[in-house]
C-alpha cells in the first residue's frame, strides 16, 4: 500500500511541479547616459539596445504574429530602468477613454509591461502608457488567475510620456529601481507586455498567449537579461503628510461640526524586498465614494478595498480562504464600526504599521497591526486590530499559506458584551497553480477563538478548476460551522455546507463574426449541517454566453433558484412591510437576456432585463450602463438599475430604483473634476460627491471634495460635507 501511495505522491509532484517555460529573452544593456523621458527615442543610448519584439495576436486571433507590431527596448543603470517603446498603428485614430491616471486599459489603446522580478510566476508589477501619454501602474498577483488578483489602485512614483507620428507612436519610461521589489545579485526577471489596438481590432502579446488564458497572466512570460547583476540599492524612505479641513452638518442630529485634521504615512524600504508602511491619523477622503448597489438578498456585499495603505501586497492578508463565502480577512473592516443605530458609520483609526514582503527567495511575509480609537456616544469600542501571515512557494508556483489574525479590546467598557473582548482566527490554505495553469485549486482550513464560542468554530473548503481552450470545470466546497466568527473578515453566512459545480464547453468559430461561444451548467447547493443538512438553497443556472469579433457580447441565462427561509424576510425592505413568513421554502425562476455593445466605441452601452417568480411573486428587473466621450478630456456614463418586485397581498411590492450618472472632466493630465450622482429609493438617499483634484507634484495633490445627501421620500437634507484636503509625496 506505501509503495503505491509513493507512486501517486510522486506523479502528484511531478504534475504541478514542472514550471513554466520561457522561449523568448533580450537582454538589458547597462548605461551611464542620462535619458530624458519625453517621448521622443532621439538619444544614442537607445540604439545599442536590446529589442523585445515579434509581438503575437492574442485576439482576434491567437495563432498568428501581429498585424502592427511593437517594439520595446530596456537599458538600466545603479538608479533606474529605461524603456523605450516604439508602437506601429493603422493611423492617428485613437481610443483614449480620459487623460486621468490609472485609466482602463481594455477600452481604449495602450500598452502595459509585466515585470516578474522573483521570476515565481505568482506576482508582477505593471506598468502601462499609452499615446497620450498618460500612465498607470499595478499589481499582479495569484498568477493572474482572474480579476482578483489585479489592481491598479496602488501608486509609485515614475516618470513617462508618448509622441504620436504618422502611423506609430513611441513612449518612453523611467522607472526607478526602488519602485520595485527584487533579489539583490538578480541577473534576470520574467517579463511580458500586452497592447491593445483598436484602430486594427487586435490584442497582442510579446508572449504568444492562448486565448483561454488571461491577457495579463503570469504563466507565459519571457526574460530579460541584465547585463550585470543589480545591486543594493539605496533605502528609500518616502513621506506623505496631508493636511485635511473639513466642515460637515449632520441634519437627522442638527450636529454641525468644523475640524482639521492632520496626519500621514510613511513608506521604507528595507532592503530590496520588503517594505514598511507606517500610519499616523489615516485620512481616506480623497477615496472615490462606493457605488451603491442594489440588494434583494438576506446577505452583505461586500465592497472592494481602495485605501492606498492596505494595497501593497494585499493578496498576503486578502486571499485566505473563499473570497465569496470565507474570508477571514477584509481590509475594509478596519476603519468602521456600527452605531448604536446599527448603521455602519467610520471608526476613527489612530494609526498603525504594515510589512511585507519576501524574506528569500521563497518565503513572503505580511504584518498588520491598526489601532482604532472609541466613540463612547455610539458606543463603540477601542481596538487593536493584527494580521500575522507567512506564504512558502512550493512545488514551483504552488504555495503554503499559514496567519494569525487578532481583534482585540484592552479596555472594560461597560456596553461591550464580554463574548466580544476579543476574536482570533488562525489557519493554513494551500494554493495549487499548475503548469499552462491547466489546473489551479485551493485547500483550506480555519479556526476561530472567541470568549464563550461554542465547538463548531472551523471553516474549511475545496476548490479545484480544470481550464483547457475547449473544457472549463471547476468544483468549489465550502463548510463554516455555527460558531466560526472572524471579525475582521467578510462570512456572509455560518452554518453552511455548499458546493458549487460548472461545466463549460466552448467553441471558437473559424471565419465567422462570432468570436467565441460557451454552453454553462452551474449547480450551487447549500445545506444547513446543524439542522440534519436540511437543503437551505439551490441554484441552477444555465447560460449561453458569446462574444464577438467586434468585442460585443451576447448572453442568456436561465436560473432554477430554491430559498429556504428560517426567519420572516421582506426582500422590498420597506419599513412598514409585511414580511414573507420564515419556515418555509420557496421555488422561483427567471430568465434574462443581457448585450454590451462594443465598449471601445465613443458610444457604449450595456443592457440586461430580466424576467420571472421571485420567492411567492414575480419580478421583472432591467439593468443598463451608457457611455459617452468626448475624448480625450471628458467621459459621461449612466448606470440604471430597476427591480419590479410584485408579491401577493398583504405582502409588499415595490418598485426598486438605482441611478448613477457621473461625469469625468480631465482638463490636463494633472487637473480632474468628477461628479458622481447616486439615487436609491431602497436606501432612501439622493447623493452627490464632487471632487476637484490638482497634481501639483508626482503624486502630490489638492482635493476639494463636496459631498450631499438627501432622503428621498421628505427630500430633507441628510448629511453634508466639504473638505479640502492637501497631500504631498516626499521621496527622501
Amino acid at each position: 500500500m506505501a509503495k503505491y501511495i509513493s507512486t501517486l505522491v510522486l506523479l502528484l509532484f511531478c504534475f504541478i511541479c514542472s514550471a513554466q517555460s520561457s522561449n523568448k529573452s533580450f537582454v538589458v544593456k547597462q548605461i551611464n547616459a542620462d535619458i530624458v523621458p519625453d517621448g521622443i527615442l532621439d538619444e544614442p543610448s537607445w540604439e545599442i539596445a536590446d529589442s523585445a519584439n515579434e509581438f503575437w495576436q492574442y485576439f482576434p486571433l491567437d495563432s498568428v504574429q501581429s498585424k502592427k507590431q511593437t517594439d520595446i527596448k530596456m537599458l538600466y543603470d545603479d538608479d533606474n530602468l529605461y524603456v523605450g517603446i516604439k508602437v506601429y498603428t493603422a493611423g492617428s485614430d485613437y481610443a483614449i477613454e480620459s487623460l486621468k491616471r490609472d485609466f482602463r486599459a481594455g477600452n481604449s489603446d495602450n500598452i502595459t509591461l509585466l515585470f516578474d522580478t522573483f521570476n515565481d510566476g505568482n506576482n508582477a508589477f505593471l506598468f502601462g502608457i499609452n499615446p497620450y501619454g498618460v500612465r498607470r501602474e499595478g499589481l499582479v498577483s495569484g498568477g493572474g488567475l482572474n480579476l482578483n488578483g489585479f489592481t491598479i489602485s496602488w501608486d509609485v512614483k515614475w516618470r513617462g510620456d508618448s509622441k504620436i507620428y504618422d502611423g506609430y507612436y513611441t513612449a518612453e519610461m523611467v522607472i526607478p529601481l526602488t519602485a520595485f521589489k527584487f533579489k539583490e545579485g538578480e541577473t534576470k526577471w520574467r517579463f511580458n507586455s500586452y497592447r491593445f489596438d483598436t484602430q486594427s481590432n487586435e490584442n497582442s502579446t510579446w508572449m504568444h498567449i492562448p486565448q483561454n488564458q488571461n491577457i495579463y497572466g503570469l504563466t507565459f512570460m519571457g526574460d530579460m537579461v541584465f547585463e550585470k547583476p543589480l545591486g543594493k540599492y539605496r533605502t528609500p524612505l518616502a513621506f506623505i503628510p496631508y493636511i485635511n479641513m473639513i466642515t460637515q452638518k449632520d441634519f437627522e442630529l442638527n450636529d454641525p461640526n468644523s475640524n482639521i485634521k492632520v496626519g500621514g504615512d510613511a513608506k521604507v524600504a528595507i532592503g530590496n524586498s520588503m517594505n514598511l508602511d507606517i500610519t499616523v491619523n489615516p485620512d481616506f477622503s480623497q477615496v472615490e465614494v462606493d457605488n451603491q448597489v442594489t440588494n434583494l438578498t438576506r446577505f452583505e456585499v461586500s465592497l472592494p478595498e481602495k485605501r492606498q495603505f492596505f494595497i501593497d501586497n494585499s493578496d498576503l492578508f486578502g486571499s485566505f480562504g473563499g473570497g465569496r463565502d470565507a474570508n477571514p480577512f477584509f481590509s475594509r473592516r478596519i476603519g468602521i464600526a456600527k452605531d448604536t443605530a446599527d448603521n455602519s458609520i467610520e471608526n476613527k483609526i489612530t494609526g498603525g504599521v504594515r510589512l511585507s514582503g519576501k524574506l528569500t527567495k521563497g518565503l513572503r511575509l505580511g504584518f498588520l497591526n491598526l489601532q482604532t480609537g472609541e466613540d463612547l456616544d455610539e458606543q463603540i469600542a477601542s481596538n487593536n486590530n493584527t494580521m500575522l501571515a507567512l506564504q512558502q512557494s512550493v512545488f514551483g508556483r504552488s504555495n503554503i499559506g499559514m496567519f494569525f489574525i487578532n481583534r482585540q479590546t484592552f479596555k472594560d467598557y461597560d456596553f461591550q458584551d464580554s463574548d466580544d473582548r476579543y476574536n482570533r482566527v488562525a489557519g493554513v490554505d494551500y494554493n495549487l497553480i499548475s503548469n499552462n495553469n491547466t489546473w489551479n485549486g485551493k485547500f483550506y482550513l480555519h479556526k476561530s477563538f472567541a470568549h464563550n464560542s461554542g465547538s463548531r468554530d472551523l471553516s474549511s473548503g475545496t476548490f479545484l478548476q480544470y481550464n483547457s481552450r475547449n473544457w472549463n470545470f471547476f468544483e468549489d466546497i465550502v463548510y463554516i460551522g455555527e460558531d466560526f466568527r472572524s471579525d475582521l473578515g467578510f462570512i456572509r453566512r455560518t452554518d453552511i455546507f455548499k458546493t458549487a459545480t460548472m461545466f463549460e464547453r466552448i467553441f471558437w468559430p473559424e471565419d465567422s463574426a462570432l468570436q467565441t461561444h460557451s454552453f454553462k451548467l452551474f449547480p450551487i447547493l447549500t445545506f444547513s449541517p446543524d439542522n440534519n443538512f436540511l437543503n437551505t438553497d439551490y441554484e441552477v443556472m444555465g447560460s449561453w454566453e458569446s462574444k464577438f469579433t467586434d468585442l460585443s457580447e451576447i448572453n442568456v441565462v436561465y436560473n432554477n433558484t430554491y430559498t429556504y427561509l428560517f426567519e420572516e424576510f421582506d426582500p422590498t425592505d420597506k419599513d412598514d412591510a409585511i414580511p414573507l413568513p420564515g419556515e418555509i421554502g420557496y421555488h422561483y425562476n427567471s430568465i434574462s437576456l443581457e448585450y454590451k455593445s462594443d465598449s471601445r466605441k465613443r458610444f457604449a452601452y450595456a443592457i440586461q432585463p430580466t424576467m420571472g417568480t421571485f420567492f411567492n411573486g414575480d419580478r421583472y428587473s432591467i439593468q443598463g450602463e451608457m457611455f459617452l466621450r468626448f475624448q480625450p478630456k471628458v467621459f459621461l456614463s449612466l448606470a440604471m438599475n430597476y427591480d419590479k418586485i410584485s408579491l401577493p397581498d398583504p405582502y409588499a411590492s415595490a418598485d426598486i430604483w438605482l441611478i448613477s450618472p457621473k461625469i469625468d472632466v480631465t482638463f490636463s493630465k494633472s487637473v480632474f473634476w468628477s461628479t458622481l450622482v447616486q439615487y436609491s429609493n431602497q436606501r432612501d438617499n439622493l447623493g452627490l460627491n464632487s471632487r476637484l483634484q490638482w497634481r501639483f507634484a508626482p503624486l502630490s495633490d489638492l482635493f476639494i471634495v463636496y459631498n450631499d445627501n438627501y432622503f428621498v421620500n421628505a427630500f430633507e437634507p441628510k448629511y453634508r460635507s466639504l473638505n479640502l484636503k492637501f497631500t504631498y509625496w516626499l521621496n527622501i
